[in-house]
């Protein structure tokens, strides 16, 4: 392809994604086909031969533009996936094009410039120190990982990353947590069966005085206490663990807080609820995804450090293939010896872009505006005979339930909740999911796009009320 020819070809896709961009709220959230139709569009042999790059491009908008999921339309409100920033995209074309790869410092050192100060403003925004640092990951799995990695050879005295997890060690998290946490504490070592699940309030954050209960059965079977991962914004209800009160807990116990704010992290922008997150500044590490709240591209996660030092600590190794001869003075950042990837791609580009191009006071009020729509999805909810809310939400994630008018048993009351789910996916206008709450399934809606309006809750909230008193009959 010659730069003629590239010219050509950007241009058409730039033209497409503006229109796209322009006509997303007329589109169907969700695509209505079926998973044999999509595997027979795909079902070709390897190509042998070359084609155009129209001809490839005309086969995208064929094939796959068309079965996307709209997570940019108002009535995307699924599993948390934001509507990405335009100039994120952009900046997704630019990393692509310029293929820095921030793993070593020789592989792109404007790049590593740039995440390093990514990251400076991210510490910034939790409050941690000049001490602090991370890096960028592929989202919060990861991100969680590498703080569950750290909390393990912390409180190993640095032995773990030699000698790996010996004895019985314990973590110890909420029964909301992601399902990261386990897969973390199964790949650093800890295993599954390390995990302590604790209880919560009735506002889904973890019962202190629990957590005290089983930190003391755990002495008493010689299980030592390695990490408390708190919740800052758990998925279901983006409820907020008590911050000061688990950081008491794991200074008494000598253990390390890493906070899941992978979600919630974006409430930092907020001008009226960052307050709720009082006490993050008090972690060890936190794991924070741009690409949720802060409304960036997919992938862009982080894994934040109070003390920077500790990255080394953990991942150290320096192999003389990556030696770097101009490193006299050691100011040269290599992420490969402060983190886990080698090959790391240029995720800063696009949150840096973000940040420049609207300020956070900007996506503060995008981020506003989700808590009050989530407020009014409760509020309907609250008010109606119809319909319960689990909680008020603290922020954009809102868990409300289908209240029938005759009397049903519980599994017709979940089977109405799972059809409607269907029914609403099937009708193009939004989509939403199901979750469990205390042992009850509930509809799940999270609000993290800013095409959002109080107009799709008002509607969103109708339609369920339509489907579900539809089904209702159905199972009469």
């Amino acid at each position: 392809m010659d730069t003629r020819e590239f010219r050509s070809i950007g241009h058409r896709v730039i033209d497409q994604l503006a229109d796209y961009f322009h006509s997303i709220e007329d589109r169907t959230v969700f695509p209505d086909v079926k998973p044999q139709e999509l595997e027979s569009l795909f079902s070709e042999p390897l190509p042998r031969s070359p084609s155009t790059s129209g001809e490839v491009l005309s086969a995208l908008e064929e094939k796959l533009l068309p079965y996307c999921v709209h997570t940019g339309h108002g009535g995307y409100m699924g599993l948390i996936t934001a509507s990405p920033l335009p100039i994120g995209v952009i900046g997704d074309l630019i990393a692509s094009a310029v293929n820095q790869n921030l793993g070593a410092y020789s592989i792109g050192p404007s790049a590593v410039a740039m995440e390093r100060r990514t990251v400076r403003w991210l510490c910034d925004l939790v409050g941690y120190g000049a001490e602090a640092g991370g890096n960028l990951t592929s989202g919060g799995m990861i991100a969680n990982l590498i703080g569950l990695k750290l909390a393990r050879d912390c409180a190993s005295g640095q032995q773990a990353q030699e000698t790996g997890s010996r004895g019985r060690w314990a973590v110890y998290t909420s029964e909301e947590r992601h399902v990261s946490v386990d897969k973390a504490a199964d790949t650093v070592g800890l295993g599954r069966e390390s995990i302590r699940p604790i209880v919560t309030d009735d506002e889904f954050r973890i019962r202190l005085d629990e957590l005290d209960r089983v930190i003391s059965l755990d002495a008493q079977a010689g299980v030592r206490p390695a990490c408390i991962v708190a919740m800052a914004g758990s998925t279901n209800t983006g409820a907020i663990d008590d911050l000061v009160g688990l950081r008491r807990i794991a200074d008494s116990h000598g253990m390390w807080l890493h906070v899941d704010a992978a979600y919630g992290g974006g409430l930092l922008l907020s001008r009226s609820w960052s307050h709720l997150l009082a006490g993050i500044e008090l972690a060890d590490s936190i794991t924070i995804d741009p690409h949720k709240w802060f409304f960036s591209p997919i992938d862009a996660g982080a894994l934040l450090v109070k003390d920077e030092r500790q990255l080394r600590r953990s991942f150290g190794l320096q192999p003389s293939y990556l030696t770097d001869e101009f490193d006299v003075a050691g100011d040269r950042y290599q992420y490969y010896v402060n983190g886990l990837e080698q090959s790391r791609r240029f995720r800063a580009l696009k949150v840096w872009m973000s940040f420049k191009r609207y300020g956070v006071d900007e996506i503060g009020r995008w981020v506003d505006g989700n808590v009050r729509h989530a407020h009014r999805m409760h509020e309907i909810a609250a008010t109606s005979p119809r319909f319960e809310s689990a909680v008020s939400p603290p922020m954009s994630s809102v868990c409300v339930r289908y209240v029938p008018e005759r009397k049903l048993d519980q599994d017709q009351i979940d089977a109405i909740h799972h059809m409607v789910v269907q029914r609403v996916e099937q009708s193009g206008e939004f989509w939403i999911g199901t979750t469990r709450l205390k042992g009850k399934t509930w509809f799940r809606a999270c609000i993290v796009n800013f095409r959002t309006t109080e107009a799709h809750i008002e509607r969103l909230m109708q339609l369920l009320e339509q489907q579900c008193g539809s089904v209702e009959d159905e199972l009469r």
